[in-house]
């Protein structure tokens, strides 16, 4: 069992920067692939950004040079820096986490992954 809880959610101008933060229980982490989700009001939730167990990192091209995904097993947390920020990026981002054997892959499918954390909210305001 994982679980996930996200933090450095807020409002920002557009250009702002955000950095968002994901801790993770116990003591799985290093096995576990992680993503960054996001959903909008009346949209689905889509991907962002995902890292695998060796750093491996997956980009969606919406945020592919403005977003950088990063992981410190050791602190059992995952990163979302989030620079650049556009109104269209607002949005609950989700961070996720799925058990693997695969140690260079991480999905880009929400419906891969297992453990999901309630939410942080980001606001860019225009």
């Amino acid at each position: 069992q994982v679980q996930l809880v996200e933090s450095g959610g807020g409002l920002v101008q557009a250009g702002g920067s955000l950095r968002l933060s994901c801790a993770a229980s116990g003591r799985t982490f290093s096995s576990c692939a992680m993503g960054w989700f996001r959903q909008a009001p009346g949209k689905e939730r889509e991907f962002v950004a995902a890292i695998s167990r060796t750093s491996n990192t997956y980009y969606a091209d919406s945020v592919k040079g403005r977003f950088t995904i990063s992981r410190d097993n050791a602190q059992n947390t995952v990163y979302l820096q989030m620079n650049s920020l556009k109104p269209e990026d607002t949005a609950v981002y989700y961070c996720a986490a799925v058990l693997t054997g695969n140690w260079w892959y991480a999905s880009i499918e929400p419906a891969e992954y297992d453990y999901w954390g309630q939410g942080t909210q980001v606001t860019v305001s225009s």
